[in-house]
């Protein structure tokens, strides 16, 4: 079960949609609640039903779709990636159907942002999916993943630096979390550097360690305006900041740390990794090399590509913030979306 710590993201709420309709087969008299994310890389669905101050979920999707493939270079979304979405969305829309949501929001991110032909990508996905998708924000994309990770935070330190590394961007979240007062969202910054943009900046070239030198360095740049306008590194040498990240890049790394058969949401959500034990696997993902990397199962075929690229933002974020460890939430945007239309919709 998920549960809200009470996080004020200050921005406004957001909608309710739906038909009211309860879910079949009896099985509850509480409505569903859905929140879909489409992302650079992945298409993901989380259908859940209130318990208590949170939710559990009822039903769940993820598939990697590459919407963002090639953006950089044309600035717009390739019919293959459309095509890839599309059908994923119909798979979502499918379960919508199934547990008869009642209340939903559906998001698009980065690659639709940037995208000039979003509009005939968004009027394809109302006609032949039958969803409308709302492109929001970054700051509104950080405020949902924040308070979706909210819950892993703990109140021991006055601040919190959230991250959550896209497939088309990285959103820095600067959080207060007072002992015994809410989690308040104090500002974010978004760099326009994600997995999927960075790997189809490599071209398919194997990672060097000067070239993941270069990434790292590129990716670290924005950070220094963010630090001294809210004065992190200070509040670091002191003892008061927490790191949290949430991305397939912090999950696939402590998937790989704790040896899994197979990845398990369960046994790394909430993980705390020390900054030594990052190190340590992403020194494995090298020396493994390429075929290693597909054939790992936290990473497989579809991320090989992506990992390195990954795990060089997350070590411009640790050069550039020496907190010392790290919580690995594998939550986010979808569950700042439940929590949200939850808290302002019904609350059975």
């Amino acid at each position: 079960m998920e549960s809200d710590r009470g996080i004020d993201q200050r921005r406004p709420h957001p909608t309710r949609n739906g038909s009211g309709h309860r879910s079949r087969n009896g099985h509850s008299h509480l409505p569903a609640f859905a929140a879909l994310d489409l992302g650079t890389n992945n298409c993901r669905l989380l259908v859940a039903r209130p318990s208590g101050s949170g939710f559990t979920v009822i039903d769940s999707f993820s598939r990697i779709i590459r919407l963002g493939e090639g953006i950089n270079e044309t600035g717009r979304l390739s019919q293959p990636a459309i095509e890839r979405a599309i059908n994923a969305l119909r798979v979502c829309v499918s379960k919508l159907r199934r547990w008869r949501v009642r209340y939903g929001r559906y998001v698009a991110t980065e690659a639709c942002r940037k995208a000039s032909n979003c509009g005939e990508f968004l009027d394809r996905a109302a006609y032949e999916a039958d969803v409308r998708l709302e492109i929001i924000d970054a700051g509104e994309e950080a405020a949902l993943a924040a308070r979706g990770c909210g819950p892993l935070l703990t109140a021991k330190r006055e601040n919190a630096v959230v991250f959550d590394i896209g497939g088309g961007s990285t959103e820095v979240i600067w959080l207060a979390t007072p002992p015994g007062g809410p989690i308040t969202f104090l500002d974010s910054i978004s760099i326009p550097m994600g997995v999927v943009t960075m790997a189809d900046r490599l071209r398919g070239q194997e990672i060097t360690p000067d070239l993941y030198n270069s990434l790292k360095h590129d990716a670290r740049m924005p950070l220094g305006a963010f630090d001294t306008k809210h004065g992190i590194s200070q509040r670091i040498r002191a003892g008061r900041v927490q790191m949290l990240g949430a991305s397939g890049t912090v999950t696939t790394v402590a998937g790989i740390h704790k040896r899994l058969p197979r990845y398990r949401r369960d046994a790394v959500d909430g993980t705390l990794m020390d900054f030594k034990e990052i190190d340590a696997v992403t020194e494995h993902l090298f020396a493994i090399g390429a075929d290693g990397r597909r054939a790992n199962p936290c990473v497989g075929p579809e991320r090989a590509d992506l990992v390195l690229p990954g795990c060089a933002i997350l070590d411009a974020i640790r050069d550039e913030w020496p907190v010392g460890s790290l919580r690995v939430a594998d939550r986010g945007v979808r569950e700042g979306i439940l929590l949200s239309l939850m808290q302002d919709g019904y609350r059975g």
